[in-house]
């Protein structure tokens, strides 16, 4: 019988190239997406489209309301999405979503328990992205000894592994590891301000990343870019 595990599946590139990698190593997961009226909510049929593509059985959508985030990446926020600014790891972006990796992984603790997963995966990096704090090794070794003190699993003398493959690699090693895995790239979303036809704007950090990811990698992009048709 496969061992059980849970992926945090957004419809973006690290996340699919984390569920390939568990996958790989013959993890029967469970997906979990969330929604929490993001600019970017497309991303929602990706993740769609992704759990279709790894023949994943069970797909949770949680959908957490709006108002407890202040953030640029709320679809009615008063905040821009921030477009065509390099990228620096000191400076902490609008696009950062309050405490979501905390809700996001909670949840993802919540389920694994329940249905008897220790695994879970999570496609963050450390190394490209865009400063967010949730994103650093510090915090999930942090967030695996609360899983392990506060839940039953834990004193039961189990443990929780957060699993992060991803942590210290660039967007294009990324890239080249999920394309060695059979990843169809053009089945992921990263834009955080698509057009309301789905394009993605290629001025904003994550499209940035994105775009240099694939060329550092000498892929060809998949991404439809607006004005780029």
């Amino acid at each position: 019988m496969k061992k059980k595990g849970v992926v945090l599946l957004s419809g973006g590139i690290d996340s699919a190239t984390a569920a390939a990698i568990a996958m790989n190593q013959g993890f029967d997961l469970s997906a979990i997406t969330f929604f929490y009226s993001q600019r970017h909510e497309i991303e929602i049929k990706y993740s769609e489209k992704l759990v279709e593509y790894f023949k994943i059985k069970d797909h949770i959508k949680i959908s957490l309301p709006a108002e407890i985030f202040r953030t640029a990446l709320i679809s009615k926020s008063e905040i821009n999405v921030p477009k065509n600014l390099e990228v620096k790891k000191n400076i902490i972006p609008e696009t950062y979503v309050p405490a979501r990796n905390i809700i996001f992984l909670a949840y993802a603790l919540a389920y694994g328990e329940s249905i008897g997963a220790e695994d879970i995966f999570i496609g963050a990096t450390e190394v490209d992205y865009s400063g967010y704090p949730d994103c650093r090794s510090e915090f999930f070794s942090a967030f695996k000894k609360m899983a392990d003190i506060g839940t039953k699993t834990g004193v039961e003398g189990g443990e929780f592994i957060i699993h992060t493959p991803l942590l210290h690699l660039y967007k294009h090693e990324i890239i080249v590891l999920g394309t060695e895995l059979g990843i169809d790239y053009s089945l992921t979303h990263s834009c955080y301000d698509p057009a309301i036809e789905g394009y993605s704007c290629g001025e904003c950090d994550s499209c940035f990343i994105r775009m240099k990811g694939f060329a550092d990698a000498g892929i060809p992009d998949p991404t439809v870019y607006k004005g780029k048709t």
